[in-house]
């Protein structure tokens, strides 16, 4: 069924403050300079994130919508009011792709629901250049989002991570709030079986980018800092 609904492009940012052109291609600049409608995580960086990819497009212009954790369903609905009015609309991650462990996955489901064209375009997911990275399983995997923080809980569920991908050679993809990497990592060096591997793959695309795997036994005679430094952990057992 066609109308005249304009279309919502999910445009991925890149992920730290590296040159943005290394990690992006020049046509998500075409895309923002015909664009004034957003749905963003957070109108700061947003605002940063476009005077960074195209400095001359006009602030003033711009029109956000918040999309967060508190951000009721009767207010999603309303959101995509000018791809309804013919405009185009952007929807913006604050790291990566939308809707990859992203709320805008929500929106994109009601664009969906409104016959409205969803049109994603290329940039990078730290989710799938750490698997890349990491030499683990890419024909079966799974990203599991956060674990739980509670020891005994995230230990049973490190188990069961475990034991599924032993069971199915499925890789295991999660991460931490960075300020809790390095405790992750001690964790896992604890409770997972010595021979499971363990891939760390940290400040992608960055000077600084971080991307090791090794079997557990091996990690706990590896000094690494993970302090406030965007992770992902991969965990494979054969």
């Amino acid at each position: 069924m066609t109308n005249n609904f304009g279309k919502l492009y999910l445009i991925p940012t890149d992920l730290g403050d590296g040159p943005v052109w290394e990690v992006l291609p020049t046509s998500i600049k075409e895309i923002i300079d015909f664009t004034d409608d957003y749905i963003v995580e957070n109108e700061k960086s947003a605002r940063r994130f476009i005077k960074k990819t195209h400095p001359q497009k006009s602030q003033p212009a711009l029109k956000l919508k918040i999309l967060n954790k508190f951000t009721e369903t009767s207010e999603k609905l309303s959101f995509l009011n000018a791809c309804k009015e013919g405009k185009s609309m952007g929807l913006l991650s604050e790291a990566g792709c939308p809707a990859i462990a992203d709320p805008g996955s929500d929106i994109v489901k009601l664009a969906h629901e409104n016959n409205i064209q969803v049109v994603p375009l290329v940039g990078p997911s730290s989710i799938i250049m750490a698997l890349m990275g990491s030499g683990m399983n890419g024909q079966s995997f799974a990203f599991n989002g956060y674990l739980p923080i509670e020891k005994n809980d995230r230990k049973t569920e490190l188990k069961r991570l475990e034991k599924l991908s032993s069971d199915h050679n499925q890789s295991q993809l999660f991460i931490e709030t960075p300020y809790r990497n390095n405790k992750m990592l001690e964790d896992l060096c604890v409770t997972l079986h010595p021979q499971t591997r363990l891939c760390v793959a940290c400040d992608l695309t960055l000077s600084s980018e971080y991307i090791k795997t090794y079997s557990v036994n091996d990690w706990k005679h590896i000094k690494v800092d993970l302090h406030k430094r965007p992770a992902i952990f991969i965990i494979h057992k054969d």
